[in-house]
């Protein structure tokens, strides 16, 4: 549970205004995060993103096609629940501390939670560089949701990039069609009051003894419970356990928390069921990554 207090506190901060699936009630943007007093430089945005094809080509290529990012309501599914195609009320502030440090915070410009969308046409495997053999690993897919934090920190003590966020994913579809499989109405919220998120033995609902500064039946520790929090570093720095590698590109996963729901499974146009993931924990996970 190394790190747990930090992003627990720092989420339930940067979220007090929101509630998953729920009433969104606006605040001041100075609830939304620790960002304090220091200048520095804000940027407001709106936008909707297009792209053609990504494709990474070694001997042969992996491309991504058909590639929308924007609000909810690139996706059928968030348009009908209201919600506009643009990724908008962003507001992005960025400081450099007097210890050299980077902040940068996005928060909202209207105090509720910001709301996204994407759509992919496919994901597709192609043999050499002219696509003869093609295999379609992923198709149709579509997803929206909230972002109710993000937080990056650059710290020159350890030259280490820290990211925080607590996000949701209110309905995503897609087909997996090398296999033949239909994922429909995959959800991802927070891990719920059932879980222990300070490693006391007790779990959030039954937390008194005041480790997060929160009351278990507060809107903060409500909001974090109803959000996916996320917590990792990146960096440059050598290969793991018996490795030889240097200078590689190292991600490490202080912990993931969060609930995963399937509605509906689809094998051979048949509907098998429902999946549900509680309290899903990765913690103490470590990736190193470079060419070979």
């Amino acid at each position: 549970m190394k790190g747990l207090k930090k992003i627990a506190l720092a989420t339930a901060v940067a979220a007090a205004p929101f509630a998953a699936n729920a009433d969104l009630k606006a605040l001041d943007d100075s609830a939304m995060g620790n960002v304090t007093g220091q200048a520095g430089v804000t940027i407001e945005l709106e936008t909707k993103v297009s792209i053609g094809q990504f494709k990474y080509t070694d001997e042969g290529s992996f491309a991504v096609n058909d590639i929308v990012l924007g609000g909810a309501g690139v996706t059928a599914a968030g348009s009908t629940a209201g919600y506009n195609d643009l990724l908008d009320q962003l507001k992005i502030d960025i400081d450099v501390l007097d210890d050299g440090d980077a902040k940068i915070h996005v928060g909202t410009l209207d105090g509720n939670p910001i709301d996204w969308g994407m759509t992919v046409g496919s994901m597709e495997l192609l043999a050499g560089n002219t696509g003869s053999d093609s295999t379609t690993l992923i198709s149709n897919l579509s997803g929206w949701g909230n972002l109710a934090q993000l937080d990056i920190a650059v710290d020159t003590a350890t030259d280490h990039l820290n990211v925080v966020a607590a996000f949701d994913v209110q309905d995503m579809d897609f087909d997996v069609e090398f296999l033949g499989i239909g994922i429909r109405d995959l959800t991802i919220s927070g891990a719920g009051g059932n879980f222990d998120y300070d490693g006391d033995g007790s779990v959030m609902a039954a937390d008194a003894d005041g480790e997060f500064g929160l009351d278990p039946a507060s809107q903060e520790a409500q909001v974090l419970a109803g959000f996916a929090n996320v917590n990792l570093d990146v960096y440059k720095g050598a290969g793991l356990g018996a490795s030889t590698a240097a200078d590689v590109l190292r991600i490490d996963v202080n912990n993931v928390y969060m609930d995963v729901a399937i509605g509906e499974t689809i094998i051979g146009g048949t509907n098998i069921g429902t999946i549900a993931i509680d309290n899903l924990a990765i913690t103490d996970t470590k990736l190193a990554v470079y060419g070979h």
